[in-house]
């Protein structure tokens, strides 16, 4: 057979297995569905879906529709939410949020294909939906319409925004491991099982004839777990000679770097399937689980190494921005040729499964610094990303704006089931409830005291609930409905904020609430964006110097208490403080506007400075040793959050004159310069020698951000006593632990001549 022809047979075939089921969804209740459009039953070439237009992000936009060797669009008569399901399914993605009309997303050019499309919401294909007919409408091209998925992705989908759908009966949606050893079964994660696939109402198996490793790590990427292991057959031969099986495939071929088992090819059973596996028996797969999900301690520090990949910005554990260490900088990288095998390579070396979506386009938010890797192609089998081939990056090639993420396919812990919040207007707020555990052995769900909750605690309780990140924790709930509130179980809760669950932060152990009525219960709401703010550390470098200001020039900053301690013993009005002044500009680089906490309507007003307060510290400024003892500090109200200045394309929205809303936009930043008051720390009493400078942003974690471990920057300094020279300002998690450790114990400069 000619090479040309061989390939020919293979892509006929992964059309015809592959992709029909990387489609497949449960789907909402299914109303009676019309018939056919006769034409749109047998006689169709392979369709073609994708979303056009602008502005739009990546899971919205204009349907259009590849027929005939032609694109077109969709009419929006008759057009419904079910019609928008079904595309969405067929885009790739798992349902829809919503649908435009009007050409929202602009107008497209061609054929109109589709006009008076009527779907009930279960349809494979929108092709097997009522309409007039390919190629048969009265519309223009100022009725095209949209529609807008939810931003998560089918399992085994194919990562291009052109998706090729045929529909096949045969296909493998859900897949689970299911175990049959007693402890096993009320152990989480599930490590060890029968595996088993979705078939209709139920559960079947597969046939182990020719069941390879290749197999299990497959099934076990797609569980949530790295690597697969050798499991102890003999155990399960005895189990399943006395079990009845239903086996509804009896091969499996994956080459061991497929996302889904849907993409492996499979051979189904078509006869009796309960003797389809003569000498056989159920396959059964072990997994390695991850550091962050072996209940080992031996295993978790044997697996714990030194990490060169990272994610970052993510709401929940296993999604991010992919970030890679390279000597002894962190940097991003470029989403360019960015797919689901080089995003499963990520996932499986940070502990995690395969990839459930390779995103482009920071989807989970701009990075900073450089970025080290551009078109990125792995094989599969690759330890490392920095194993697979890659281009170095020139400042033409790519800009933050395309930095690559990744979601993961995480094992199943149920955590969401020991948490819920009622009483909110919608799914994403409420009072925090926890199922506690009586010592008599029953369950029941109480509150959580709100004495000392805040924005740490309730991001773990959004995580917990797949929630997205935490806007607000709440102290107070009364505004709330109350008419189903429970005792309070839960007080005294501190979280650091990267608990997988509430239960494990610390509390106390026996409630201890001063204030125990409802209306104090803790309550969170939650939020699918957040900001997150970052400082330009080479511009605190380029700013830094030393000023004698005059006392008679303090009064309002004095006020603000913005001096040192021994300010107040000073001989006012005469005299002067040594301050150190340098400029911070801080961007905005989440997927949500930083907002202050309060309203406006509690803001304070400053009569000495003329401005209001929305936030009482929103800077810290700190000079402190070598052993980290603070030797002078300042902090800054943030009496003004505005829009100093914004990225091209992106629009000022807040503004502080005139008693405007205060906030900073998603690509813009704020700038406060050296010359005003308060933008310095008193160093009126430092002696001579080497030191850290240290600015954290947002300290008192006020304000939800998407990541709080680029809050705070560093830089080497050295005082004389008359001068000062700053050095390696950096923001705190951008180089490597060994790195960050040297700039830690740096023994100071020796001279005045920086390298």
């Amino acid at each position: 057979m000619e090479l040309h022809q061989w390939w020919r047979h293979i892509i006929v075939f992964l059309v015809n297995t592959w992709i029909p089921s990387c489609f497949a969804q449960t789907t909402p209740p299914a109303r009676s569905s019309p018939m056919p459009t006769p034409q749109t039953a047998d006689n169709l070439d392979t369709l073609k879906f994708r979303l056009s237009g602008f502005p739009r992000k990546h899971n919205e936009g204009r349907i259009e529709v590849f027929y005939k060797g032609e694109w077109g669009t969709i009419c929006d008569d008759d057009f419904s939410l079910a019609n928008a399901h079904v595309l969405c399914r067929q885009l790739g993605f798992v349902s829809a949020t919503g649908w435009t009309h009007s050409a929202k997303y602009g107008k497209g050019a061609g054929k109109i294909w589709l006009d008076n499309v009527q779907c009930s919401g279960s349809e494979t294909s929108v092709s097997v939906c009522k309409s007039r007919g390919w190629g048969n409408s009265d519309c223009t091209h100022d009725e095209d319409a949209g529609v807008i998925c939810k931003d998560e992705r089918l399992p085994g989908f194919v990562d291009s925004n052109i998706i090729e759908v045929q529909v096949d009966e045969n296909r493998v949606e859900e897949v689970r491991l299911r175990p049959v050893v007693t402890m096993a079964t009320k152990r989480m994660p599930v490590t060890e099982g029968v595996v088993e696939v979705k078939n209709k109402d139920g559960w079947a198996q597969i046939c182990d004839i020719g069941w390879t490793p290749k197999n299990s790590r497959v099934v076990c990427g797609m569980m949530g777990f790295p690597h697969e292991k050798k499991v102890n057959k003999n155990f399960y031969k005895l189990y399943a000679e006395r079990q009845k099986n239903f086996f509804l495939v009896h091969s499996v071929a994956c080459l061991g770097t497929e996302v889904h088992l849907a993409a492996c090819p499979l051979e189904f059973n078509y006869g009796n399937a309960t003797e389809s596996c003569p000498g056989g028996m159920p396959a059964v797969v072990s997994c390695v689980p991850g550091p962050l999900y072996t209940q080992s301690p031996t295993m978790k520090k044997k697996l714990k190494m030194p990490p060169t990949t990272r994610l970052k910005g993510g709401a929940k554990y296993g999604e991010g921005r992919v970030e890679v260490l390279k000597g002894s900088e962190w940097g991003t990288v470029c989403d360019d040729r960015w797919n689901l095998v080089s995003a499963s390579v990520v996932c499986r070396e940070m502990g995690f499964g395969s990839a459930k979506e390779a995103l482009t386009g920071a989807s989970m938010g701009k990075g900073l610094g450089p970025i080290h890797m551009n078109e990125v192609q792995c094989t599969g089998n690759e330890r490392s990303l920095w194993s697979c081939r890659y281009k170095n990056i020139t400042a033409e090639d790519c800009k933050h704006t395309e930095d690559a993420s990744v979601r993961c396919n995480v094992p199943y812990m149920g955590y969401e089931k020991t948490v819920r919040i009622l009483g909110g207007r919608t799914r994403y707020e409420g009072r925090v409830e926890v199922l506690h555990t009586e010592a008599n052995g029953t369950l029941r769900w109480g509150l959580i005291c709100g004495e000392g909750w805040g924005t740490q605690e309730a991001m773990v309780v959004c995580r917990q609930l797949g929630l997205g990140y935490a806007n607000h924790g709440l102290q107070e709930t009364w505004y709330w409905d109350s008419s189903n509130v429970t005792d309070m179980v839960m007080s005294g809760v501190k979280c650091t904020g990267d608990e997988m669950s509430i239960s494990q932060c610390q509390h106390h152990r026996t409630v201890n609430c001063q204030k125990a009525a409802a209306r104090f219960a803790a309550g969170v709401i939650c939020s699918e964006t957040a900001s997150d703010l970052v400082l330009n550390a080479q511009l605190v470098q380029q700013t830094t110097y030393i000023e004698d200001r005059p006392l008679h020039m303090l009064y309002c900053a004095a006020e603000e208490d913005c001096l040192s301690k021994s300010a107040a013993s000073a001989n006012w009005p005469y005299g002067h403080r040594r301050l150190l002044r340098f400029s911070s500009q801080i961007h905005n680089i989440g997927r949500a506007d930083f907002r202050p906490k309060a309203g406006r309507h509690s803001w304070v007003w400053h009569a000495c400075h003329g401005h209001y307060h929305s936030m009482d510290i929103f800077t810290h400024y700190d000079l402190m040793s070598a052993n980290g003892t603070k030797v002078a500090e300042g902090h800054k109200a943030s009496f003004c959050l505005e829009d100093t200045d914004c990225d091209e394309g992106v629009s000022k929205r807040y503004e502080c004159a005139n008693f405007g809303e205060q906030g900073i936009t998603v690509g813009c930043w704020d700038l406060y310069r050296h010359d005003i008051d308060c933008q310095w720390i008193d160093i009126t009493d430092v002696k001579p020698g080497n030191y850290i400078l240290q600015v954290v942003i947002n300290p008192n974690y006020e304000v939800s951000e998407s990541d709080f471990t680029n809050n705070a920057m560093k830089c080497n300094c050295k005082y004389d006593g008359h001068r000062i020279w700053v050095h390696n300002c950096h923001i705190g998690d951008s180089f490597s632990e060994e790195a960050e450790k040297k700039f830690e114990k740096y023994p100071g400069q020796l001279n005045n001549q920086i390298s």
